[in-house]
């Protein structure tokens, strides 16, 4: 057996002694890699939530806005087109003929309106009462000078499996509640120079309320234009037995809402305008409606010239 070597006698419990603190070495390392692992999986759930609201809120404006409010239809339009309701034409004008483009249904997309608004010609905006952005696009349109219109609703024929949307005129309504909605209609949107009906197929065709509504326009010298929903409107004959300034539209531009479509409706509208002098069209907040006009208004300024629709209106038989 070997003898052991002389020098310091070992201290009795020194092996144990390094194996507890390996030991403890071991469980504070673990206990550290555990706070770790704890700590990244905080970070990466805590950025994944952000991350998942970020998705939320970069869904498209629209879609938003359908979330939060009930987009009223944009139109109910007649099922066989109407022809222009223009008197037997006139000798050609020595001027340039007028044409008048109306955006309807304003007040749900403030980005599109701005777009409209930044057209090199003028175009009108005829806005939704009670729209959440009513507000916004009408402050813009102070800065780009743009002409401004209530669009007001009123019952269609469809209704109520068609709803025209906050602030409608309905032919239930009693005449007091009639001219009160009416007033506060016209009161979200202080300074518009007319008034345009959004949908209406039922409403217009009833001469006492029409009447009844006609007589506050006058009061607040404000013009009607006929949107033309029906060929049983009787608007006409209300605007004439008040000597209220009236127009009637003669094209809807986007009804189908195709580039080639859209073209085409312009040029109907330039015809109507060459042939009678001046010509209405109606279109809405669409992007292909943008897009074309964008590219096709710069094109007809050598055969009609753009104009706010109040330029247009006038009373009748005056």
């Amino acid at each position: 057996m070997a003898k052991r070597k002389p020098g310091r006698p070992r201290k009795p419990g020194k092996r144990k002694l390094k194996k507890k603190e390996t030991s403890t070495f071991k469980r504070i390392v673990g206990f550290g890699l555990l706070l770790i692992l704890v700590f990244l999986a905080g970070v990466f759930t805590h950025y994944t939530i952000i991350k998942n609201r970020a998705r939320q809120t970069a869904i498209p404006l629209k879609e938003n806005i359908r979330a939060r409010f009930k987009i009223p239809a944009f139109e109910i339009y007649p099922k066989k087109e109407l022809p222009p309701a223009k008197p037997i034409p006139r000798p050609a004008p020595k001027k340039l003929p007028r044409i008048s483009i109306i955006i309807d249904d304003v007040g749900y997309d403030s980005r599109i309106a701005e777009k409209f608004m930044q057209l090199d010609d003028p175009v009108t905006l005829s806005i939704l009462p009670f729209s959440p952005f009513q507000k916004k696009i009408f402050r813009k349109t102070k800065k780009y000078n743009t002409e401004t219109m209530l669009h007001l609703p009123m019952e269609p024929m469809e209704y109520p499996r068609v709803d025209p949307g906050p602030g409608a005129l309905l032919t239930s309504m009693s005449p007091d509640a009639l001219i009160t909605q009416l007033i506060k209609n016209l009161d979200t949107l202080p300074s518009v120079k007319g008034v345009n009906n959004h949908m209406g197929s039922k409403m217009t065709t009833m001469s006492n309320q029409m009447y009844q509504i006609f007589s506050i326009l006058k009061k607040r010298n404000l013009f009607f234009i006929d949107s033309r929903t029906t060929a049983e409107s009787l608007s006409r004959p209300s605007a004439r037995l008040l000597k209220i300034p009236f127009a009637q539209r003669d094209i809807f531009l986007d009804h189908v809402q195709e580039a080639d479509f859209i073209r085409k409706q312009l040029k109907k509208l330039v015809r109507i305008a060459v042939r009678h002098g001046t010509a209405i069209g109606i279109g809405h907040p669409h992007p292909v409606t943008i897009d074309v006009l964008q590219e096709e208004l710069p094109k007809l300024k050598n055969k009609v010239e753009l104009v706010p629709a109040s330029t247009i209106v006038h009373v009748i038989g005056s």
